[in-house]
């Protein structure tokens, strides 16, 4: 299995490197920094290591500008588990919170090889044929349309009081056209209420676009909102409805609303106003009849004082604003979200049926989900996979690598020794083949308390 390592600090690179050989699978490659991996990783990696918190790139934009499919296992510190947790958004399945014991990490390897090698032999009992269940939507834009008279099918898995007050409110803000404003943590499901806000609406019956903000260059997010004419730009062979015309009569989620360009916010607040579009390269007006509802898991009242948000756009989105409190306040979900989630996963995958056990039920509840909703998924998903027999238990949820525990200070110091013995004991070349002063060598070999 061939796996690069992408982390700037050279004890934490090259102790990750030594301890990765020793697997007899496992061909390794390390870079010091993102953009040097960029200029040499491809297609044929199969799995990525990398730290978020590095210099002239970090992590999370790292993964945004791979132009390859591959598994990916970030590592992180309590400091930056946030934007661990968002990167799962990006489709990371995997994190590890530093420190963490070198045994951690080779586990999360093989976990993924595993889940790869399932899912590969699930693909291919698939191909030629129409799957059921089907792999997970990942498009940038999703387009829904609702039969009239259709049967409303249950779309919220677990029962809360604070679920129950959620869409108690949005129930009364979808019979209006009321723009709302979803706040809340990556991963709570907000793509899930603003489906409900138009499941619940008069436009029902209309298309439910969702476009993710984030996840379309700035270059090209004008012509996907509002279209372009044929010769507008050097590509534009035909003319391109945008998500404005194409969400008419229906509702457009304009998800992570926080991270729409500055120059784009003043074009969007005339739409709102006006109800009006201009394709790119187009002069004449277009009247649009769409229903907006906005969600961000930014700080957008910052964003304004930090002059990264228009105040005039931020009320007109803002009319109904709805938080969506994070999974860990509503526990009383988990279990039924975990059950419900594992029975479609197992079908899915044509997986033997799976339970989880009584102590695995608990260890759910005792998680404190900083991803939410998705991290709960993804890990269902990863314990349905990989679990031997029918019963699921908490060693199949490996939650405890995702927990802040000690473990990289002994692997420093046997990086140390290690390369003492390499240099026979010289401490001068020691230090340099370390990336280290010669007195911070001599401190660590005191600390560790190191023979000479």
């Amino acid at each position: 299995m061939k796996i690069a390592i992408v982390e700037d600090d050279i004890n934490m690179r090259k102790s990750l490197e030594i301890a990765l050989k020793d697997e007899a699978d496992f061909n390794i490659t390390t870079f010091k920094n993102a953009p040097e991996a960029l200029k040499k990783l491809d297609s044929s990696y199969d799995l990525i290591v990398t730290d978020i918190n590095m210099p002239k790139m970090d992590g999370i934009e790292f993964i945004k500008t791979l132009d390859f499919s591959c598994d990916i296992i970030i590592m992180t510190g309590n400091a930056t588990l946030g934007r661990a947790v968002e990167s799962m958004r990006l489709g990371v399945k995997d994190f590890l919170t530093k420190p963490f014991e070198i045994e951690d990490l080779v586990e999360a390897i093989k976990r993924n090889i595993r889940v790869r090698e399932i899912h590969e032999k699930n693909d291919n009992r698939f191909e030629g044929k129409e799957r059921r269940g089907g792999a997970e939507d990942t498009r940038k834009v999703k387009v829904e349309r609702r039969k009239k008279g259709s049967d409303r099918r249950k779309k919220f898995y677990g029962n809360s009081p604070e679920l129950e007050k959620i869409l108690t409110l949005l129930s009364k803000a979808a019979a209006t056209e009321a723009s709302v404003m979803l706040l809340g943590e990556s991963g709570v499901g907000k793509e899930l209420f603003a489906k409900y806000i138009h499941e619940n609406s008069p436009r029902y019956a209309g298309p439910f676009i969702a476009i993710n903000m984030a996840a379309i260059p700035e270059n090209l997010l004008e012509s996907e909102l509002f279209g372009y004419e044929k010769g507008a730009f050097t590509d534009a062979t035909t003319m391109k409805k945008g998500h404005f015309e194409t969400a008419n009569k229906g509702t457009l989620f304009l998800d992570e609303i926080g991270e729409m360009p500055i120059a784009l916010q003043a074009k969007l607040l005339r739409v709102l106003q006006e109800r009006e579009i201009v394709r790119v390269g187009g002069t004449k007006p277009i009247k649009i009849d769409v229903r907006i509802v906005s969600a961000t898991n930014a700080d957008i009242l910052e964003q304004i004082e930090d002059k990264e948000f228009r105040e005039d756009l931020y009320y007109r989105l803002n009319t109904i604003p709805v938080k969506i409190p994070p999974l860990r306040e509503r526990k009383e979900e988990i279990v039924d979200i975990a059950k419900e989630s594992l029975f479609g996963i197992c079908r899915k995958n044509n997986i033997e049926k799976k339970v989880l056990s009584d102590a695995a039920q608990e260890a759910l509840l005792d998680y404190d989900w900083p991803g939410n909703i998705r991290e709960l998924l993804s890990v269902v998903e990863r314990a349905a996979i990989l679990c031997e027999g029918e019963m699921i238990t908490p060693a199949d949820l490996f939650l405890e690598t995702r927990k802040s525990k000690k473990g990289i200070k002994e692997l420093e110091c046997e990086l140390i020794e290690e390369m003492l013995k390499e240099e026979a004991g010289d401490l001068k070349a020691t230090a340099k083949a370390l990336g280290m002063s010669l007195a911070i060598l001599e401190k660590k070999i005191k600390k560790f308390k190191i023979e000479v």
